[in-house]
């Protein structure tokens, strides 16, 4: 009798699939966002997180970073890589790809490619599922509402204002601009298709928090012709079950462990934007030459400093290469200020944690949300006024002499760093607070989570949702 109750319950629950984009800006919300599945019904939802074989130890990270409980809580599943032409065998992830990258992304928008072993894995049908979004609604929002304004590629030196948006004018030049929305939409445009099944989800879940954006999440949903929204984070914010000091063996941490309070920067670009050599070479000498204690997760393979950098600098600063508990690194006393490329979870981390940016975004909607950061919230600063574009060819390699101005400035007490820390320490509270049980985004999970599960019943009863990748315009949109 015990077996047979045992075997129903395990058949009603709400088994939930994410299958996330090959990024690992991508993959690791998408596990911390399995793991609030699965914790805000215990024993009632069986989220999978499924990802291609080299990607696997990306889930695995991010799942470690909430307790050994929540490897319990998630399971992990596979499916293989296309055979892409040029891509080295192992080679899965946009982090990974180097030059390459565009192959990665090119085989993601081929569904000849990807949706036969991703159907294969699924097992059901993606109509209907509800698609999660780790790109934040003020993004969204903005480059919806640009949608078809910018003629024939527009001029270099034209700045457009973004039409409708509610809270202060937000200008933006088009060289700033994602590429897709200076270029003519057509019948078969990606941006078209990416609309067209919107319409069709159930929903879309975001990462985002609406005590921090709500008049972008509202509009959002209002202005997108979507069925219902769902802001569900921050994801990353460590749940209960998660041990007290996880990350505390990182060397990163350690090193954290022996700077003053709000004494050091913070740097790190993300998993795949390119950076040249000769940019590196200045921010390297930048990062010496301010002055501050710096911690630096460098991710670019063959690449050294300057001779003699590392003995100059000494213990004030610190490099990584690769991988750096980023979440951690954030949360800690020692952190006075985050030089980040914009990538809407970064931002969020950080704005989680209370702690104030420089902004240098690189590509795609980066742009986009450092305006978010530096002219709606104001927790943050420009590192470079220069020529910046979201080409890699057409930018501007921005000198030592301002980075080193940049981080000096922004560090030192009484500045703009320090009014910004403390609009960004009110935002950390709302966000603590969103989560929390009664919160905002603890109620839209919840939301979700019945919503899902009142659909099965109508549906008759699967067991199974999919949750399945967006994409538009040639680069990630919320997978």
């Amino acid at each position: 009798m015990a077996s047979s109750s045992s075997a129903k319950q395990s058949n009603n629950k709400l088994r939930i699939l994410l299958v996330p984009f090959f990024a690992s800006s991508h993959i690791a919300p998408y596990a911390d966002f399995a793991v609030r599945l699965a914790a805000a019904r215990p024993g009632a939802v069986e989220p999978t997180v499924a990802v291609t074989p080299a990607n696997v130890p990306v889930v695995r990270s991010a799942l470690e970073r909430h307790g050994a409980a929540a490897s319990g809580l998630v399971k992990v599943a596979t499916y293989p890589f296309p055979r892409v032409d040029g891509l080295a065998p192992g080679v899965e992830n946009l982090s990974t790809a180097g030059d390459d990258a565009w192959r990665i992304d090119a085989a993601a928008l081929n569904e000849a490619l990807t949706r036969p072993a991703q159907d294969c894995r699924r097992r059901f049908s993606g109509s209907g599922a509800p698609t999660p979004s780790v790109i934040g609604p003020f993004s969204l929002l903005v480059m919806r509402l640009l949608d078809g304004t910018v003629r024939d590629g527009g001029s270099e030196s034209q700045v457009v204002v973004v039409p409708g948006l509610p809270g202060p004018e937000i200008q933006i030049p088009v060289t700033e601009l994602p590429e897709f929305l200076t270029r003519p939409a057509n019948a078969d445009d990606t941006r078209n298709l990416a609309r067209a099944a919107l319409s069709r989800c159930h929903g879309v879940a975001v990462n985002a928090c609406q005590d921090i954006e709500q008049h972008y999440c509202e509009m959002y949903v209002r202005t997108g012709s979507l069925k219902r929204g769902y802001f569900v984070g921050p994801v990353s914010l460590p749940l209960p079950l998660a041990a007290a000091g996880t990350g505390g063996e990182s060397p990163c941490i350690e090193w954290l462990g022996s700077k003053p309070r709000c004494s050091v920067v913070y740097v790190c670009f993300g998993t795949y934007a390119a950076i040249s050599d000769a940019q590196l070479r200045e921010l390297a000498l930048g990062l010496e030459a301010s002055g501050k204690p710096f911690l630096w997760a460098v991710r670019a393979d063959g690449w050294a400093p300057p001779d003699g950098w590392a003995e100059r600098v000494g213990e004030r600063g610190m490099l990584v290469r690769g991988w750096a508990p980023q979440t951690a690194i954030l949360a800690h006393p020692a952190m006075g200020a985050f030089l980040t490329h914009c990538g809407s979870s970064s931002i969020l981390e950080a704005a989680a944690a209370g702690v104030p940016m420089l902004t240098w975004p690189l590509v795609f909607d980066q742009f986009i949300e450092e305006r978010l950061v530096t002219d709606v919230l104001k927790i943050g600063e420009r590192v470079w006024n220069g020529r910046r574009s979201t080409r890699y060819e057409e930018r501007e390699v921005v000198p030592a002499e301002a980075v080193a101005r940049a981080v000096a400035r922004f560090l030192e007490p009484g500045g703009t760093g320090e009014a910004a820390r403390g609009r960004a320490r009110e935002l950390a509270a709302k966000a603590h607070a969103a989560v929390a049980e009664g919160g905002s985004s603890y109620r839209d999970l919840r939301r979700l989570i019945d919503d899902l599960i009142e659909a099965r019943a109508a549906a008759g009863g699967t067991t199974s949702t999919p949750v399945a990748p967006e994409k538009m315009g040639g680069s990630s949109d919320g997978v």
